[in-house]
């Protein structure tokens, strides 16, 4: 009996202990989760939106350790480092060639207005707001040029778009980095026509210097022509008697040097030889 009687005695003073606890654990897992849930921290490179009952709040929180308001408010994280956005955009060039560009844009969310895009347009914010932008702006730029001009004019053609760009994607407080233009595709039958055009002028380019080439050499012939009947006139002025008779010498020098010691039978020529068979 007094066995049963001390197991019933500390029942009863486990059911009071535990009445009694129970409220104090209770109160402490609700404080842990009060404490944890009114904690929220700001990873690198992004900002928090703050909602509170589920209407945005004007104060944007940057990076770091923060705490907020346990089951009332809540911290969205946008990402605000550079994003990339590439497109394959179609359009018509002045002269109405149909032009397909290909464009890389880099952009970032304003860290400061984070809230009031995520209130306005929220975080499809891409799909939304940058692709159609991106496509009305190639488009308008692209109508003011012809099609050889968007390629002779490429830095030009690149400023006016990231000009434009830029001013559409400030109004929803975003900011564009920089854009590149990869390439400018043409249909077939403009590609085709560039070409022929390219080997038209090379042929023409190929005559032109054939004319010259011959206007060179006709040139050059006429000043040969020139020398030569410089030359035959200088010659004739400088022909004199004595020039005559040292050609005359001279001449008579190679006969001598050539006679093979007989003599002729017959005077002939400029050397004054007599036939000796006749002197007796």
């Amino acid at each position: 009996m007094e066995k049963d009687n001390v197991i019933k005695m500390n029942l009863k003073n486990g059911e009071k202990f535990t009445k009694v606890l129970l409220p104090f654990v209770l109160a402490g897992v609700i404080l842990l989760l009060l404490a944890f849930n009114s904690i929220v921290i700001v990873q690198a490179g992004t900002r928090g939106i703050v909602l509170q009952l589920g209407a945005v709040q004007p104060l944007v929180l940057n990076e770091g350790l923060h705490f907020k308001i346990p089951f009332v408010q809540q911290v969205i994280p946008v990402d605000v480092r550079v994003g990339k956005a590439q497109s394959d955009q179609t359009a018509a060039s002045r002269d109405l060639q149909i032009v397909t560009t290909t464009i890389a844009v880099n952009f970032h969310l304003v860290p400061d207005e984070v809230n009031t895009l995520y209130q306005n347009v929220g975080l499809a914010y891409e799909d939304r707001i940058v692709a159609p932008a991106i496509g009305e702006a190639v488009k308008a730029v692209t109508a003011q040029y012809t099609a050889e001009e968007l390629i002779s004019k490429r830095s030009e053609v690149s400023a006016k778009v990231k000009e434009t760009l830029a001013a559409k994607l400030s109004t929803y407080h975003m900011a564009l980095d920089e854009i590149n233009i990869t390439e400018f595709k043409f249909s077939t039958e403009y590609n085709n026509a560039i070409e022929q055009k390219q080997i038209a002028e090379q042929n023409a380019l190929k005559a032109k210097l054939d004319l010259q080439r011959i206007a060179v050499e006709a040139q050059q012939k006429v000043e040969r022509a020139k020398a030569e009947a410089e030359s035959l006139r200088l010659q004739k002025q400088e022909v004199t008697q004595e020039l005559i008779d040292l050609r005359r010498i001279e001449a008579q020098m190679r006969a001598i040097e050539k006679w093979d010691g007989k003599m002729p039978s017959v005077t002939g020529g400029a050397t004054p030889f007599i036939d000796i068979n006749q002197v007796k």
